[in-house]
């Protein structure tokens, strides 16, 4: 850590943040940070959208009853293959015979301007606990339907698990997946610096980010030294979903901001660092 002229800490942070990474440096430096940027994912269109085009087939063929959109990006990339067939009218007036789900302001806002309806939003922190909390809420009759579910890199593997124990047919629609980046040399130099203590704080904007850091350890075999340095740093995580998988994968957040939204965890994070270090200093060496 150093100290700027106004005598305020400037923390040493990394992020993880590819497609925002921009941003994230001018968060960290507005609020007297010294920011890192490690971007550790790439988006990757799937190349023959299949099953884009197979959701368009059961929801034509009023097959669905329930569609769910994750992710905005997800939303238009779906509606993006769907026009390359010239189905997106088609696909509009169909899902007014669907209840239309969106899981946050993101897909909500992405749909808006699709001109669809949204009938049910997931309030924040807009994870699939706050989605199946909702359905419940509402009271949503599952059983015997199917449900299309707009995939978000991964599949949410325990939404799934609820749905079908509900008695749904869950239909996935993954229309992109991640990848690691094409030059994984700033990961590896984040990496390198994480191990040589140059780094006070480390935020995490998505879960994925940390399975990706922690294969690149693994090529360079240093996953385990890199978990023990990691674990010294303060340790911001945007939300509940990022927060689960990095307790699964060995390093516990410190801190979630009051909302999941990237300033807020830049922020927050920040104010907490100096207490947060000293408590770390007071534990013994993991």
């Amino acid at each position: 850590m150093v100290t700027p002229l106004d005598s305020s800490p400037a923390y040493r942070v990394c992020s993880f943040e590819s497609r925002r990474k921009d941003e994230m440096s001018r968060l960290v430096e507005r609020h007297h940070g010294i920011p890192t940027n490690a971007p550790s994912m790439r988006e990757i269109p799937l190349s023959d959208n299949a099953a884009a085009f197979e959701f368009a087939t059961q929801l034509l063929e009023s097959k669905t009853s329930i569609v769910i959109f994750m992710t905005g990006i997800g939303t238009e990339a779906l509606f993006a293959a769907l026009e390359t067939k010239e189905l997106v009218n088609q696909v509009r007036a169909a899902l007014r015979g669907n209840l239309v789900v969106a899981r946050g302001p993101k897909p909500a806002a992405a749909l808006a301007k699709l001109n669809v309806r949204v009938d049910l939003r997931v309030p924040e922190p807009n994870t699939w606990e706050e989605l199946i909390s909702e359905f419940q809420r509402q009271r949503v009759l599952l059983t015997d339907q199917m449900v299309a579910v707009q995939e978000y890199g991964a599949p949410s593997t325990e939404l799934y698990n609820w749905l079908a124990a509900q008695g749904a047919k869950v239909l996935p629609v993954p229309v992109y997946q991640w990848g690691l980046p094409e030059d994984l040399e700033p990961l590896k130099r984040a990496i390198d610096s994480t191990l040589a203590g140059e780094f006070d704080v480390l935020l995490w904007t998505s879960a994925q980010q940390l399975n990706h850091v922690l294969e690149v350890a693994d090529q360079l075999g240093l996953r385990q030294k890199w978990l023990q340095a990691a674990n010294q740093c303060v340790v911001g995580s945007i939300g509940p979903t990022a927060s689960e998988r990095l307790r699964k994968l060995g390093l516990p957040p410190d801190i979630e901001p009051s909302r999941p939204k990237m300033a807020h965890l830049v922020i927050e994070t920040l104010q907490q660092t100096r207490d947060l270090l000293r408590q770390k200093s007071d534990l013994p060496r993991r």
